[in-house]
């Protein structure tokens, strides 16, 4: 494996070619997206209204899958993505855990339906991650679903006892708080 962090990393391992994603990966980012979004039981993910944020998704994978901050990668097996995780370095304010205030957010990592239980998201789970050890970065944050805990748990992840909390900044809720 390479250490530039500009080439894509590529391996073989047991038929299945592990590999920093490029622009002609998106679609199956995309498609792997929604098929997580069904696994967390959000509606939307594969079916229903799911073009209202295909479109976006796109081009948000489009807009950064050769910045360096970032890192997508790929499992294939017989040629097709099965598998994907997400690593984006975030620069946050320094804090008592992590002194020079960089962290990655780890998302994404899901893979297809029919190639579940192989080891592929794991794989490229532990390729987001040493990307990440690589980059210096010192500390890595995702959120789990119920089938992947363990998964995470074995990398040293554990539950934050500060809950993870969210609100939609549409139009309805501007002006609430001033």
């Amino acid at each position: 494996m390479t250490t530039d962090q500009t080439r894509p990393r590529v391996r073989d391992v047991d038929g299945i070619v592990v590999r920093t994603a490029e622009l002609a990966d998106v679609e199956a980012l995309v498609e792997l997206r929604g098929e997580m979004f069904d696994a967390m039981g959000v509606s939307g993910g594969t079916a229903g209204d799911s073009d209202a944020w295909r479109g976006p998704a796109r081009r948000w994978f489009a807009d950064r899958i050769d910045n360096p901050s970032y890192r997508f990668v790929v499992v294939e097996r017989a040629g097709r993505v099965v598998s994907c995780a997400v690593g984006a370095i975030r620069d946050a304010a320094p804090s008592p855990a992590v002194p020079h205030g960089r962290d990655v957010l780890i998302s994404n990592v899901c893979t297809r339906t029919g190639e579940r239980g192989r080891g592929y998201g794991r794989v490229a789970f532990t390729a987001v991650l040493d990307w990440a050890h690589a980059s210096g970065v010192g500390r890595a944050e995702l959120m789990a679903t119920d089938a992947g805990e363990s998964m995470y748990v074995e990398a040293g992840f554990t539950r934050n006892p500060h809950p993870v909390m969210r609100a939609p900044l549409d139009a309805d809720v501007a002006g609430t708080f001033s």
